[in-house]
């Protein structure tokens, strides 16, 4: 089923994303993950991959595994930087024939190291470029886009972001998913310059517990979220006073209003990166909806 389709009813909702391990022998594990977040019923569950579409295939297998065995709506990361139109079609023609009925389209990014030639199809440089290509062959798959409320790490600024996500929901997408965020103004200010240039579709706030210090300073350097002063602060004396548990504490609480205020707020729902860590995630939604 579509997301888009689940999403119409306006019942307030979680939704989850999931990251492949590196290496199979941690796939027992991984599932065992899955199937105690699986008892919150998600509204979908989202699988990504590595750069340059390193560990695709580890993403379809696994896809189909939680769509057949666990009962999840899933939803595809499909990247088009490094690929051919060929490789794409069979990756989308894999995922229908196992019943993955959604795709989150993104440009991706390269591995590291790689060249500025590195995109292998020069017809499919942005993510617009792909929600169009995956509408023409597959019309009845649902597509999702990533949006940024603190602006794309390369765009030229706000309103040149903000027009490239509402070039990809006419390319074909029906929903945004945005990157993580700590402080919600963020996102409430980028639905209002969204709506005022006539975006309407659902954009759905993607939020993530800290779980470690270290690890969420590597991610905010890497994808362009800010950490803000006072937050951060307040994570270093949790782990001088308590270390890493009292780190995870505190990050799922602040999580947990976060995802208060944003439902209260208007947001369709909230879409959890879980890192996967169950516990923290469980704990995070308890009593949330």
């Amino acid at each position: 089923m579509r997301i888009i389709d689940k999403l119409s009813t306006g019942k307030k909702f979680i939704s989850l994303e999931f990251f492949p391990p590196k290496d199979k022998k941690e796939w027992p594990t991984f599932f065992k993950t899955v199937g105690s977040l699986a008892k919150l019923d998600p509204l979908f569950a989202s699988v990504t991959y590595g750069a340059g579409g390193s560990t695709k295939g580890d993403t379809l297998d696994i896809v189909a595994t939680l769509q057949k065995e666990h009962g999840l709506e899933t939803m595809a990361h499909l990247t088009c930087i490094g690929s051919y139109r060929g490789d794409l079609q069979k990756f989308l023609d894999s995922l229908a024939s196992a019943g993955v009925d959604n795709v989150l389209a993104l440009r991706g990014d390269p591995p590291k190291d790689a060249p500025p030639e590195f995109s292998a199809c020069r017809t499919l440089l942005h993510a617009s470029d792909l929600a169009a290509f995956i509408k023409e062959l597959h019309p009845s798959m649902g597509i999702g886009v990533a949006g940024y409320p603190e602006v794309h790490p390369e765009a030229a600024g706000r309103e040149e972001d903000l027009a490239f996500l509402k070039l990809k929901l006419d390319q074909g997408g029906d929903f945004a998913i945005t990157q993580l965020f700590f402080d919600n103004e963020h996102y409430f200010d980028f639905v209002r310059r969204a709506r005022e240039i006539g975006i309407e579709k659902p954009i759905i706030p993607g939020i993530l517990p800290v779980v470690s210090l270290k690890v969420i300073q590597r991610i905010v350097t890497l994808c362009g979220a800010s950490l803000p002063p006072a937050y951060q602060a307040q994570l270093e004396e949790a782990e001088r006073a308590g270390g890493a548990a009292a780190v995870e504490r505190l990050g799922v609480e602040f999580a947990q209003r976060q995802a208060r205020e944003l439902l209260d707020g208007g947001a369709p729902g909230v879409h959890i990166y879980t890192l996967n860590r169950d516990q923290a995630v469980l704990n995070l939604v308890d009593g949330l909806l």
